[in-house]
């Protein structure tokens, strides 16, 4: 409707009855509602590349003057006829992107005052700059970090992992405050009419991105937001990814909440978890919903109890609760428990009565209260158990009663078939008994006995302060960034989807400060796997530190505004200190991790991690096959990022770790030797433009390496038409 709304415009220009006529049809249409989700799909977005070289045929947008906000300039898009250089500068001559065929609006600007702009449907030719590495885990894989538009990202990534991502999880903005995120370059004002579809539209075109990259077979994505977005994210799932189980699990994440007059607290966010193919939520030791005791500070104390205290025994309610089983629908389940008044133990096990007789005629022992299977309205129901095996179990210390002297009412619990089971192997320790003769335990540590998770989690680890800003602190101190994820939730999360697989892959497209690799590399060394992440982040400045930056004359692009980016400035530092146990400054790291796996953080991780950026080559080098060091980091991410990158066209071939690459079809007689002599081989990339002699390479290859074509202009293969969605 936006872009029906700009047309329209343009038709009253040149005829206004016209267009009132379709205006009035347009809103006639507008007002019926199909059923589902419904919202425009607004004009595809634009991404400004400050420090891309500005060329011809280039689209761009005028700068603001040094100091100036960008609202105080004509953001209209332009193209590059020609570029003249003078003895000053170079000069540029523009036509208006969007303007009328018949009379082109035309007009000059200094290259320096130009940003370069990409639109999501024009054709780029992406490639990957390296700008720094962390080698700590020898010849482990290393972990990923991109610098770029995360739709162009994406679409990048379609190539080198398509169908083959274990885990998504990410973080997008939750489209509830000023600055929270940027649609064509502006942010989003949340009392905008249109902000609710427009942070619709920028999901839907990532996820249907997403959905691509995750294995159909087996895989998870992870989103997490808040209550402005929830619903229309959920049915948004719903949409896209038909046929997989979607569940959504509320967490809290600042037992203090956030005080709103006369509203609710705000304490929790919510999760999203999405399960496609066989994947399933696997269980862990902890249900994520610890019972606390009652008046305590869950908070303040941090609670490391909830994972390193054993986890008791759970005992299991013995009335049955299923509105089927009622008073006659099994027998020898309805019968009196008989307990001792006083304190509530167990004096005798009663018989079942048959269905006409009276519960209230049945004899009570002296001293003792009967305990019937009753609802709370009275309800007559069913006992778990008949009476001799419950016989049986309350001699052996597997039934109790929690009882309640001043009302002289209590609940039966008992202990199932499956627990006791595990008493008897040692997964469960037995400690002693408690004063009614019920046994007292927990799981023995180290066992591999899980419980299923709750959809609510409540767990001091989840913490924003103390999982988040504390670690973030720790690690990069005098560093600020706004609203950090905690690390042990991320860790949680990934833990009930890949903590089975340890050679997962997981990407995060919104990767803010990287809290996700992090997290990954936690997992890897609880288990000594070798997961890895690809994190996508951007390089943007906060909207707060923006306006410094202009008073002193930066802009966009500048080497003093680029140094104070989110990946510049926090997430690549942020990893780097985490590998290392170092601080940006050298000193050792001075916090502990805490929950799971505690240690001091100025130990590191046994990991790699190589950091990109994102660039956008000139369609001329592709044409004259001057860009293969631009795309062989994507040729090494699809081989699986591990070992010694081919960065360097060769004469005829070359063969790394994990793949190898044939430059020069007469030489395709040594490359077969030489990749067949070749251990631990994934891939062979064959540069030809020849069908006939592609196949006969490929017929000739150990049946463990896939072959994969490049076309001889090498960036061909990864252009990237953003209009495909």
């Amino acid at each position: 409707m936006s872009r029906l709304s700009d047309l329209l415009r343009q038709v009253e220009q040149k005829s206004p009855q016209l267009a009132a006529d379709l205006t009035r049809e347009v809103k006639a249409l507008s007002e019926r509602r199909e059923f589902g989700l419904n919202f425009e799909r607004h004009t595809p977005e634009t991404v400004e590349l400050p420090g891309r070289p500005v060329r011809k045929g280039d689209k761009v947008r005028f700068l603001a003057e040094r100091g100036e906000a960008p609202k105080s300039v004509d953001q209209r898009l332009w193209r590059v006829l020609s570029i003249v250089r003078t003895d000053v500068e170079r000069i540029a001559r523009l036509v208006r992107q969007d303007g009328p065929d018949s009379e082109p609006e035309t007009t000059t600007r200094p290259v320096s005052n130009l940003v370069v702009v990409a639109e999501f449907r024009d054709p780029i030719y992406p490639g990957l700059k390296s700008t720094g590495t962390v080698e700590r885990g020898g010849e482990k894989p290393f972990h990923t970090v991109i610098n770029a538009e995360n739709f162009h990202a994406l679409q990048a990534l379609l190539y080198t992992h398509e169908g083959k991502v274990d885990a998504i999880y990410i973080d997008p903005p939750y489209n509830t405050r000023d600055n929270d995120w940027k649609y064509n370059n502006d942010y989003v004002d949340p009392a905008d009419d249109y902000a609710h579809s427009k942070w619709l539209a920028f999901m839907e075109r990532r996820l249907k991105l997403a959905k691509k990259l995750l294995n159909p077979d087996s895989s998870a994505l992870i989103v997490t937001i808040d209550e402005k977005e929830f619903l229309r994210l959920g049915l948004l799932l719903e949409q896209i990814f038909t046929g997989a189980t979607i569940q959504m699990v509320t967490s809290v994440i600042s037992a203090k909440g956030a005080v709103r007059r006369g509203r609710f607290s705000r304490v929790e966010e919510n999760i999203f978890f999405v399960t496609i193919g066989d994947a399933k939520i696997h269980p862990w030791t902890n249900n994520m919903l610890p019972s606390y005791k009652e008046g305590s500070e869950v908070e303040a104390a941090g609670r490391e109890d909830e994972f390193t205290s054993p986890t008791p025994i759970e005992w299991i309610g013995l009335r049955r609760r299923e509105p089927s089983s009622t008073r006659g629908s099994r027998p020898n389940q309805f019968y009196p428990i008989f307990v001792h008044r006083e304190d509530g133990t167990v004096h005798s096990v009663g018989d079942p009565i048959d269905d006409g007789i009276d519960r209230h005629s049945v004899p009570t022992p002296n001293g003792t209260v009967p305990l019937w299977p009753l609802r709370p309205d009275g309800t007559e129901m069913l006992w778990g158990l008949t009476p001799d095996a419950l016989r049986k179990n309350w001699k052996n210390g597997f039934v109790r009663v929690n009882w309640k002297k001043s009302t002289a009412k209590g609940t039966v619990y008992y202990l199932p078939s499956g627990t006791i089971a595990r008493i008897r192997t040692g997964d469960i320790t037995v400690t002693g008994r408690a004063f009614d003769g019920s046994i007292e335990g927990h799981i023995t540590p180290d066992t591999s006995i899980a419980t299923p998770p709750k959809r609510v989690w409540n767990m001091s680890s989840h913490n924003a302060e103390i999982g988040g800003t504390n670690i973030l602190s720790a690690l990069l101190p005098k560093r600020h960034f706004p609203y950090p994820k905690s690390l042990y939730a991320v860790e949680d999360a990934l833990r009930f989807v890949v903590g089975h697989n340890r050679e997962a892959l997981v990407v995060d497209f919104f990767g803010g400060s990287g809290t996700t690799a992090h997290a990954v590399m936690r997992l890897n060394r609880q288990d000594g796997g070798t997961r890895r992440s690809i994190v996508i982040t951007n390089n943007e400045v906060s909207a707060d530190e923006q306006a410094g930056l202009r008073e002193i004359l930066l802009r966009p692009g500048d080497a003093d505004w680029e140094k104070l980016g989110i990946c510049e400035y926090i997430t690549k530092p942020r990893l780097q200190a985490a590998v290392t146990g170092s601080t940006p400054d050298g000193t050792p790291v001075a916090a502990k991790y805490r929950f799971v796996d505690p240690f001091p953080m100025s130990q590191g991780f046994e990991d790699n991690i190589e950091f990109f950026t994102m660039t956008y080559e000139a369609s001329r080098t592709v044409a004259h096959n001057r860009a293969f060091e631009a795309i062989a980091p994507l040729l090494w991410l699809k081989a699986g990022s591990q070992g010694r990158r081919i960065d360097k066209v060769a004469d005829d071939y070359d063969v790394a770790d994990t793949y190898s690459v044939l430059f020069d079809m007469d030489a395709s007689h040594e490359f077969l030797a030489a990749t067949g002599e070749a251990e631990g081989l994934r891939m062979a990339f064959i540069v030809t433009d020849d069908d006939r002699g592609y196949q006969m390479v490929c017929s000739e290859l150990p049946a463990h390496v896939e072959p994969v074509r490049l076309y001889e202009s090498y960036l061909t293969n990864f252009t990237i038409n953003t209009g495909r969605e």
